[in-house]
């Protein structure tokens, strides 16, 4: 096992101690006055860090061994520095991934486990009812701030707990990648000032990409009906990932052009999988095995890596290479240590929207074992995609029995407590092994059972605790009493 010390997982204590301020690399710092004004010593040296954000994709890319489309761009940042096969995203939707990474922490650790919470408002509206979750930690750009870095952010700030972006950005704009000019991305920052920035691109979610795969030509996977819907979902992300490998090309030539390429360290990764049922808001590899490259100073050319990677690791990657100490609260990891390694990876997945639930994964070389804790209810409650095509398909072909057992089992009315899955053997995650006789099979379900139980009280997993009554309302006021309809808003309607 690979977990930390409980007296480092907790967060509590080691803000009561001034965490941000340990934080700081001793050799990138003098201190002056009392021990929370920190001045930068050299800044000269520091390498730019870029995260390169997409929403909604899987690594379906020439680099990662798809023969559907080639992504000359990711190709070739690939070549410069490290794809890494197996990494594994914190959360399967956008909001819990996305705060985890930000803190370098699972989200399920600072109660931003669930999908847009801690919202005082929503798109436009306030909330009459609100719970805030004030995490008490310094988020990554806190940090970097406080090494004199400049911090920007072009795109989605869905933290799931009170922040500021004045706070933690210098400056904070709109999605997608602004050419670089009049004072977006890195160009407002002093001169020689290094960055850490964001660029977040709509990815899967990038609806205006020009059609250029055939629904003919893509491969449907089995746990999918061979329908004209699915294949026409499947060739548009193709055609969503053709249109951020451009989008990367743009923003790595303008690195060129501003002569901060060679010293600029590019994560390019997802937050999760597509929109298709299975892959987004679920714990199976299309929801949370993402694309992760990195690229730049510091980090070996024109490698390809097997071992397993939490999303949260992009995150201690970033510090280290800034020549910052990752804080000893965080569960992240630096990927380049020489000492770097995991065991198991862990995912949950709690509310997503207004529909409750909560699902934990752990991930090994080879087995991958899922625990469901509300076998009560059906994988697909209801849901903001409903009213998609392809959720229509799925549940008309359900209802007149024209699914095969593999397609069906995601769309009936129960679900197991428990599933195991050989990765190596079935690398689509279709044969169930949980009551397998094979004696290997009983014996990793057991060492992967204890170890998602150490993780849960290991990391005080707040997934165990149910919502307040006040995050509840808010949901409900977010939502509509409609559509908030689990058993559990009951006691607040």
């Amino acid at each position: 096992m690979d977990f930390k010390s409980v007296g480092r997982r907790n967060f509590l204590k080691s803000a009561a101690f001034g965490i941000a301020s340990a934080s700081l690399s001793k050799q990138a710092f003098s201190a002056s006055g009392n021990s929370h004004s920190l001045r930068p010593k050299d800044l000269k040296n520091k390498p730019n860090i870029l995260w390169v954000y997409l929403e909604d994709t899987n690594p379906w890319m020439s680099c990662y061994g798809d023969n559907t489309i080639k992504t000359p761009n990711i190709d070739k940042l690939a070549e410069r520095g490290v794809r890494f096969n197996r990494a594994y995203m914190p959360a399967p939707v956008c909001s819990p991934t996305r705060s985890a990474l930000i803190t370098g922490m699972y989200q399920t650790s600072i109660a931003a486990h669930e999908h847009y919470s801690s919202f005082s408002s929503w798109r436009g509206s306030e909330m009459e009812t609100w719970h805030p979750n004030h995490i008490g930690v310094r988020t990554l750009p806190e940090i970097f701030k406080a090494a004199g870095y400049y911090t920007f952010n072009e795109g989605k700030n869905h933290y799931n707990f009170v922040f500021s972006d004045e706070d933690l950005y210098d400056r904070k704009g709109d999605n997608g990648f602004k050419g670089a000019e009049n004072g977006t991305e890195w160009t407002n920052r002093a001169d020689g000032q290094p960055f850490f920035g964001q660029i977040q691109l709509r990815g899967g979610k990038k609806g205006s990409s020009p059609k250029r795969v055939s629904p003919e030509d893509v491969t449907v996977p089995p746990y999918y009906p061979d329908h004209p819907v699915y294949r026409k979902e499947i060739a548009h992300h193709y055609d969503t990932i053709l249109k951020m490998d451009e989008i990367l090309g743009d923003i790595i030539r303008r690195l060129k052009e501003d002569g901060l390429y060679e010293n600029t360290a590019v994560f390019f990764f997802s937050d999760h999988g597509m929109c298709l049922p299975r892959h987004k808001q679920f714990v199976y590899e299309g929801g949370i095995r993402a694309p992760l490259i990195a690229a730049g100073p510091d980090i070996p050319a024109n490698k390809v890596r097997n071992d397993l990677v939490s999303g949260l690791d992009i995150s201690g990657a970033a510090l280290k290479l800034a020549g910052i100490e990752i804080p000893d609260h965080m569960h992240a990891k630096d990927l380049f240590a020489d000492d770097f390694h995991r065991e198991f990876v862990f995912s949950a997945r709690d509310r997503c929207d207004y529909t409750l639930d909560r699902i934990r994964a752990v991930v090994g070389k080879r087995y991958k074992y899922i625990r469901n804790f509300m076998t009560d209810r059906p994988y697909l409650q209801p849901q903001y995609r409903d009213e998609h095509n392809y959720m229509k398909v799925l549940r008309k072909l359900h209802e007149e029995g024209r699914l095969n057992e593999v397609q069906d089992r995601f769309a009936c009315e129960r679900r197991p407590a428990e599933e195991l899955y050989d990765l190596k053997q079935d690398p689509y995650e279709t044969v169930n092994l949980v009551h397998s006789w094979k004696k290997e099979h009983a014996l990793a379900l057991a060492k992967m059972r204890d170890a998602l139980y150490r993780w849960i009280l290991e990391t005080d997993d707040k997934g165990r605790f149910p919502e307040t009554d006040e995050a509840l309302k808010a949901v409900i006021d977010r939502w509509g009493s409609e559509k908030t309809s689990c058993p559990e808003y009951n006691r607040v309607k």
